[in-house]
C-alpha cells in the first residue's frame, strides 16, 4: 500500500516549518476530544507539546505540529467534520488581545478588519482576507499551502468560518446569520450540520472559501464599542505585530542559512557570529520565538528530504548526504519520527531497495 502523497511544493518559509502560530485551535482540539474520549496528550507530545508546554501564554507551534495533531484526531474521532465543532466550541478569548479589539471596534466591519489585520497573533491557520463586494461584505480563507492533506485542509476552513460565526453571535447578537457561505471542498455526505450552525444558503465544490456579510450587518455598530479602549488594544497590537516580524524575520534568515549549507550545517557558535550576537542573546531570541536551533535544523533537513523524496531517480543514499545525515539508517530514523513510516512508503515506490547505491 503506498504512503500518503507527499507536498509538491514546499513554501520554504518559517509558517510550515519554525514555530510561530499561537496553539488556540490546539487548545480547543484537545477539548472537543475529551467529549468523544479520546485524549489527545500522546499526539501532543509526539510532536513535542506537553501539558506544561500547552499552558504557557508565549507558547506557537508551527504549520507541521499543528497539521499532524489535527490528521490524527480526525482519524481516531471518525468525525470528517471535526472542525465545525472545534470552531463553534470557541469564544471570543480564544482569539486573545485580537478578540477584545474586536469587542470594542465601532461596527461589525471594522471588527472583521481588525481581525485579518491581525490573524498571525490570532492563532489562524489559514489566510484570512476581506473586502466589501456587489455581493456584500466578503471574507476569504485561503490555505497556506495549496498541498496540505486534504482533511486538515477540510478541517481549517470548516475551523474559520464556524468560529468566526459563533464569535460574531456572541459579540455582535445570537441573531446573526450570514448572507451565504462558499467552501471549496467536495459537498459532504451530510449537510445538515452546516445549514444547522450557518443558518443560511451554504454551497460546496465553490471555486473558494468564501462568506458573504450583508451590508446591513457589516454596518452594524458593535455593542461593546469603545474608541478609547480600541485605540489603546491597537496600540498593544501594532507593538505585537512588530515583535513577530522581527521573530519572523529571524526565523526565516537562520533556515535559508541552513537550507543553503546543506549538507554541512552551520554551528550555532557560527550563527551567533553572522548575526552578530554573543549565543546567550541568540538562543534567548529563539526561545522568544518559542523554538531552538535543534529545531529549525530538524524542519529544513526535513523539508529537503520531502523534496528530494518527490525524485524517483533520487536513492536513499543520495537523500541521506544531501540532507546531512550520516547514513540511510539515520534517515530512517528522522522519516519515521516525522511521518510514522519508512522513506519507501512515504515516497510511495518499491521498485528499489531501500538504500540501494545508484549506478
Amino acid at each position: 500500500m503506498p504512503g500518503k502523497p507527499l507536498p509538491t511544493s514546499s513554501p520554504g518559509t518559517s509558517r510550515s516549518t519554525s514555530a510561530t502560530i499561537p496553539p488556540n485551535i490546539l487548545r480547543y482540539l484537545s477539548l472537543v476530544a475529551d467529549e468523544y474520549g479520546l485524549d489527545l496528550q500522546p499526539l501532543l507530545t509526539a510532536v513535542g507539546l506537553d501539558r506544561g508546554v500547552m499552558r504557557s501564554a508565549v507558547l506557537r507551534v508551527s504549520y507541521r505540529q499543528g497539521s499532524a495533531v489535527i490528521r490524527r484526531a480526525v482519524e481516531l474521532t471518525g468525525e470528517a467534520h471535526l472542525g465545525l465543532r472545534v470552531g463553534a466550541a470557541q469564544h471570543l478569548t480564544a482569539w486573545g488581545l485580537p478578540g477584545f479589539a474586536l469587542l470594542a471596534a465601532e461596527t461589525l466591519r471594522d471588527a472583521i478588519e481588525t481581525g485579518v489585520r491581525f490573524q498571525n497573533l490570532s492563532g489562524a491557520m489559514v489566510v484570512w482576507s476581506a473586502r466589501p463586494e456587489d455581493a456584500g461584505y466578503v471574507l476569504r480563507a485561503a490555505l497556506p499551502d495549496p498541498a496540505l492533506d486534504p482533511a486538515v485542509a477540510v478541517f481549517l476552513v470548516e475551523e474559520a468560518f464556524a468560529s468566526v460565526v459563533t464569535l460574531t453571535r456572541l459579540s455582535a447578537g445570537d441573531e446573526f446569520a450570514p448572507q451565504s457561505v462558499e467552501f471549496a471542498f467536495p459537498t459532504p455526505r451530510d449537510t445538515h450540520r452546516f445549514a444547522e450552525l450557518f443558518r443560511c444558503p451554504v454551497r460546496f465544490a465553490a471555486a473558494e472559501n468564501r462568506m458573504v456579510f450583508s451590508t446591513r450587518w457589516a454596518r452594524r455598530p458593535m455593542p461593546g464599542r469603545d474608541p478609547v479602549t480600541y485605540a489603546a488594544v491597537m496600540e498593544l497590537l501594532e507593538q505585537q505585530l512588530a515583535s513577530r516580524r522581527d521573530q519572523q524575520d529571524l526565523l526565516e534568515v537562520l533556515e535559508i542559512s541552513i537550507a543553503q549549507s546543506l549538507p554541512d550545517v552551520p554551528s550555532f557558535v557560527e550563527q551567533a557570529r553572522r548575526h552578530s550576537s554573543s549565543e546567550r542573546t541568540l538562543r534567548r531570541r529563539l526561545a522568544e520565538c518559542g523554538t531552538t536551533y535543534e529545531a529549525i535544523v530538524d524542519g529544513v533537513r526535513r523539508e529537503r528530504v520531502e523534496q528530494l523524496l518527490l525524485r524517483p531517480e533520487t536513492t536513499l543514499r543520495d537523500i541521506a548526504r544531501q540532507a546531512g545525515f550520516s547514513d540511510v539508517r539515520a534517515l530512517r530514523r528522522a522519516v519515521h519520527r516525522w511521518h510514522g513510516v519508512t522513506p519507501a512508503r512515504l515516497r510511495g515506490e518499491t521498485g528499489e531497495p531501500e538504500g540501494r547505491a545508484r549506478p
